[in-house]
């Protein structure tokens, strides 16, 4: 979350996000940036997830998720793991989840970097759905934002909602993914929603059921 969003934008990202995951039928979930654990603690509510992995790579938000989360019965019975690393990396031991959320952080990314992210978690985690939320930039001018200015001073870019479209779309298609484009937040005709969503569905591989 950001100074400039409304605090019931973001519990609005988290809880669309964990029930997407839920509907998939997911069982086994990865967080990857997973931050302070915000989306964790709504995973770790549901006790159809079974396991469920935060990967982060500051090591400071990463201790605030353990102290947040230490104490909830799902965490003390195994079910959680904290990983601190990079989703641009590969990560060998987290291939195979059901499902995996990047909730607000591939704008803190490099541009450079994406093809990097792509590689590691398209290519190579390979979930069955992943969920992608990012803010739309033709948003910002409702929260008196002037032209160019970020959401927050660590975003390395923000995409309005064509570009992410196209990127999304391009990494399904070179990753074997159907993907669908949505929104959270409040409705402008114009401008579209605050937060802009990629709903990623791996195809299923030739002869399975």
């Amino acid at each position: 979350m950001t100074d400039l969003e409304d605090p019931d934008l973001h519990q609005a990202r988290l809880q669309r996000t964990a029930s997407l995951i839920r509907r998939s039928g997911a069982r086994r979930v990865l967080d990857l940036g997973c931050g302070s654990g915000g989306l964790l603690q709504y995973l770790l509510r549901d006790a159809q997830f079974e396991r469920v992995v935060g990967l982060e790579l500051s090591g400071e938000l990463l201790a605030q998720a353990k102290l947040r989360l230490e104490n909830l019965p799902a965490a003390r019975a195994g079910r959680l793991e904290l990983v601190c690393g990079s989703y641009a990396e590969p990560h060998p031991a987290l291939v195979g989840f059901e499902a995996a959320a990047m909730v607000e952080t591939i704008e803190h990314v490099p541009p450079e970097a994406l093809s990097r992210v792509e590689r590691a978690v398209f290519a190579g985690l390979r979930p069955h759905l992943l969920v992608v939320t990012t803010p739309n930039h033709e948003y910002n001018p409702l929260y008196d934002m002037v032209p160019g200015e970020f959401r927050d001073p660590d975003h390395k870019f923000e995409w309005d909602r064509a570009r992410f479209r196209d990127w999304a779309q391009g990494v399904a298609r070179r990753n074997g993914y159907r993907v669908r484009i949505c929104g959270i937040g409040e409705m402008d005709a114009h401008l579209g929603q605050p937060t802009q969503v990629a709903l990623f569905t791996r195809h299923p591989a030739p002869g399975s059921s």
